[in-house]
């Protein structure tokens, strides 16, 4: 997944999000910090939405089931992933992948698993801790290798 490909999965579905939580055009377009008359182009997929506006949606409704679907159980992970190109550092305790996650790989005390929707991966420890997120497969299994190594 790449941001190009983010901004279009969001613009498909910013209605959909919107609807779920039920708000009107307007309170979603100040939500937003956009236009009403933007917001209404992007629902009818006339333009696709900005990276702000992405960046804005996947923030501020994170706990949207429709952004979950399509992003898997942590849709900031996925934002943060690709925004950075990648995470490399400890970072928050996660629920450890038991719905939207298969393990690739255990090391010691890591653990290499995808995400079912995004496709990404990450790296966890025996808490849970994420420690590391990559669409990139190859790099994540180097740097499992590294982490094992430092324990």
């Amino acid at each position: 997944m790449n941001k190009e490909y983010l901004m279009e999965l969001i613009t498909m579905r910013i209605r959909m999000i919107r609807l779920e939580k039920g708000y009107s055009q307007e309170k979603m377009a100040s939500i937003l910090g956009i236009s009403k008359k933007t917001l209404v182009q992007i629902e009818k997929e006339r333009v696709q939405a900005g990276w702000s506006t992405v960046i804005a949606v996947v923030a501020l409704f994170r706990d949207s089931e429709i952004l979950q679907i399509v992003l898997g159980d942590d849709p900031l992970e996925v934002l943060e992933t690709i925004a950075h190109d990648g995470i490399n550092r400890p970072k928050d305790k996660s629920m450890g992948g038991k719905v939207w996650w298969k393990e690739v790989k255990t090391k010691g005390n890591f653990r290499m698993q995808q995400n079912v929707i995004s496709q990404h991966y990450r790296i966890l420890d025996d808490k849970n801790y994420r420690w590391f997120s990559s669409f990139d497969e190859e790099e994540t299994s180097i740097r499992l290798n590294e982490l094992f190594k430092t324990e």
